[in-house]
């Protein structure tokens, strides 16, 4: 919803009335009638869980799904003294297709998209379009881990981006951040208690400033449960930390005060510093008290808690050296073995070497056998021919002396 001269405008939405083309719907905050605005040009597709954000003269649309639940990641500019759509045709890469999502501007230039989600992914990017050249980038962020949210409300302060909720549809998210636009460097300002209603889908966001103080209120969302409660951080200056969150009667007063005025600050109807007068006049006196009274018993408590974080962090460095000093003694040990079974290594090696050595001299030896086992066959295969040569022979002598010796006698 934004506020336009004397207008509230309500940018497209799901609805039970089915439209092709995004809708304008407006309160007129002096007539209260309600009713539609024509306008002309390129009218985007319907959509819902899109992002709408003020920049001069012209609005910002960027993403949400259609009614068949398409996602989108499109820009259009609505430009409200001509009432004409246009499409932004940008460059480099845009965002992932995401709803649910939430949008900043800062130094009328520059386009803040972050989280949000898909139909399956929660995302906690940050993506930056240059309104001048239409050139998308994801810049490189410091400061605190951010947890991927969607459904989460933000609110930009001068040059600090506030995000407030939000949740991944298990789990709402506990912290409160700020974004340092200028620096790109996330803080957390505060983490809420499991279950707590600000840790929800949904809610909405407000500033406003009492007594020169600058102020945020939360209202509603869901996080299992529907929530109706209205909550006020006063916002520290950039030196202090821990902004305080605070829930009474004179703080729904205020809340109360703040939130109508708020939407009405700038009608020249209504004067916004009187109406916060008139509502807080009888309980700022309190609210001031009880705010200091629980700060400084938040200061006590923060400083028990960290003197007992540093007894148990000392006494587990104690604990840690005595393991060290275990551990070296026990390293000393394991070193003076491994020494010696080096050493027994080595001489072992050189045993082997010896065994090795000795058994190449026998395998030698072992050749040299097998080489003289064949001569001695050879030899011996030459003895056996020898030999039967030799009893043929004498055989021979022996049969050639009888027959002479016959031819002798019968003479």
């Amino acid at each position: 919803m934004i506020k336009w001269e004397n207008k509230l405008l309500l940018l497209g939405g799901h609805s039970k009335k089915s439209s092709d083309a995004m809708i304008v719907h407006f309160i007129n905050l002096e007539t209260h009638v309600c009713d539609v605005m024509e306008t002309s040009g390129k009218i985007p597709v319907a959509r819902g869980g899109h992002s709408v954000t003020l920049v001069g003269s012209k609005l910002i649309v960027f993403g949400g799904e259609d009614r068949c639940r398409k996602l989108l990641n499109d820009v259009h500019v609505l430009d409200l003294e001509t009432m004409t759509w246009s499409v932004v045709e940008a460059t480099q890469t845009p965002p992932a297709r995401r709803f649910d999502h939430s949008a900043a501007v800062h130094a009328e230039r520059y386009l803040l998209i972050f989280g949000g989600c898909s139909h399956s992914i929660f995302f906690n990017d940050l993506h930056v379009l240059d309104l001048q050249t239409m050139e998308w980038s994801q810049p490189q962020i410091q400061g605190d881990l951010v947890s991927p949210r969607a459904g989460h409300a933000g609110i930009s302060i001068d040059e600090m981006w506030y995000i407030v909720g939000g949740g991944d549809n298990s789990n709402g998210c506990l912290e409160t951040l700020a974004l340092n636009m200028s620096k790109l460097v996330w803080s957390t300002l505060t983490t809420l208690k499991e279950r707590h209603p600000l840790a929800s889908e949904g809610l909405s966001v407000c500033s406003a400033v009492v007594d020169g103080e600058k102020h945020l209120v939360a209202f509603g969302g869901y996080n299992g449960k529907y929530n109706n409660e209205v909550f006020v951080m006063k916002l520290k200056p950039r030196y202090s930390s821990h902004p305080k969150i605070f829930q009474s009667p004179a703080a729904a007063a205020a809340a109360a005060s703040v939130t109508a005025a708020y939407a009405l600050a700038k009608s020249e109807k209504l004067d916004f510093p009187q109406i916060i007068n008139v509502n807080l006049n009888g309980v700022e006196n309190n609210v001031l008290k009880k705010d200091i009274n629980i700060e400084i018993d938040a200061i006590k408590e923060e400083k028990k808690a960290l003197q007992l974080s540093v007894e148990e962090v000392r006494a587990e460095n104690s604990r840690l050296r005595e393991k060290i000093d275990e551990l070296n003694s026990n390293h000393t040990e394991l070193s003076k073995e491994l020494q010696s079974v080096q050493g027994q290594l080595i001489s072992e090696r050189s045993r082997c070497f010896k065994l090795e050595a000795q058994i190449a001299e026998l395998q030698k030896m072992l050749e040299s056998l097998e080489s003289i086992e064949k001569e001695v066959q050879i030899l011996r295969r030459q003895k056996s021919a020898l030999e039967q040569e030799m009893e043929l022979t004498a055989a021979q002598r022996q049969g050639s002396g009888g027959v002479w010796q016959w031819i002798a006698g019968g003479t």
